[in-house]
């Protein structure tokens, strides 16, 4: 889950690279992986589809026992609101979601009103505000 990511597990992201455009999606699903490299497109085993992923700086280490590398990926499942836009998340989103929008590296992201299927108020559509939750 987004919120159990601690900020020295994301310390040493460099880069996010996107698989493909954001600004249409109203969340991601993030996690942190296992994987065997600090750079490059890790290989994907879920149901869906992985929409983008952290690469990691030179100062990264390696899990002692495992010899792998805790990087965050991006991704989405096919009942999620970009492919069922009245689904199941049709209003609120999974607790690992987070928009996009709010994702740099070494920023975990966060929920906003357009992650959670609501709309902002008017006055804060009035005033270009739009507030994390």
């Amino acid at each position: 889950m987004s919120s159990l990511i601690a900020a020295e597990e994301i310390s040493h992201e460099i880069e996010i690279a996107w698989l493909e455009e954001v600004e249409h999606l109203d969340y991601v699903r993030q996690s942190l992986d296992r994987l065997p490299t600090r750079r490059g497109k890790p290989a994907y085993h879920r149901d869906g589809r992985m929409v983008g992923y952290a690469l990691l700086g030179p100062t990264a280490r390696p899990s002692r026992a495992s010899g792998t590398f805790r990087r965050r990926v991006f991704w989405l499942l096919p009942h999620d609101r970009d492919s069922q836009p009245d689904g199941r998340y049709a209003k609120g989103a999974p607790a690992e979601a987070v928009d996009p929008r709010t994702l740099k590296p070494r920023h975990k992201g966060f929920k906003t009103e357009r992650s959670q299927g609501g709309p902002p108020s008017t006055a804060m559509e009035h005033l270009g505000i739009t507030l994390p939750l």
